[in-house]
């Protein structure tokens, strides 16, 4: 269920993504699934198409959905390959951080920076 908060300073195609993004990354709209159209998606919203337009193609520029032309938007493979490079990645991480001897810890703390300077 997507829910569009009017009195957010967050615009409304950026819930709309961070929302749609969230339930492919958690699995609750699985490879495969078809979206509803962006005319029909912006009118259960009550918002306009271009700002669902908007939230699609970032999400496709992001590989989380592809769109097929006339049959539709459907979340793509590209979530789960995302998904599979970050595990890649932290098993590397956690090899290096086993390697120069720092705890568990200090590691996250690590990587919350990390994440908190790419915001």
């Amino acid at each position: 269920m997507i829910v569009i908060d009017a009195a957010s300073p967050v615009p409304p195609f950026e819930q709309l993504r961070a929302q749609l993004a969230r339930q492919i990354h958690e699995r609750a709209l699985a490879v495969g699934t078809r979206l509803p159209t962006i005319r029909r998606l912006a009118a259960d919203l009550g918002l306009a198409v271009n700002t669902v337009g908007r939230a699609y193609r970032e999400l496709e520029e992001a590989g989380l959905i592809e769109t097929r032309g006339a049959a539709g938007s459907f979340v793509s493979a590209g979530g789960e390959q995302a998904r599979e490079r970050a595990g890649r990645a932290a098993a590397e991480y956690a090899a290096v951080i086993a390697s120069v001897g720092l705890d568990t810890e200090e590691a996250i703390r690590i990587v919350r920076a990390a994440l908190t300077a790419g915001t």
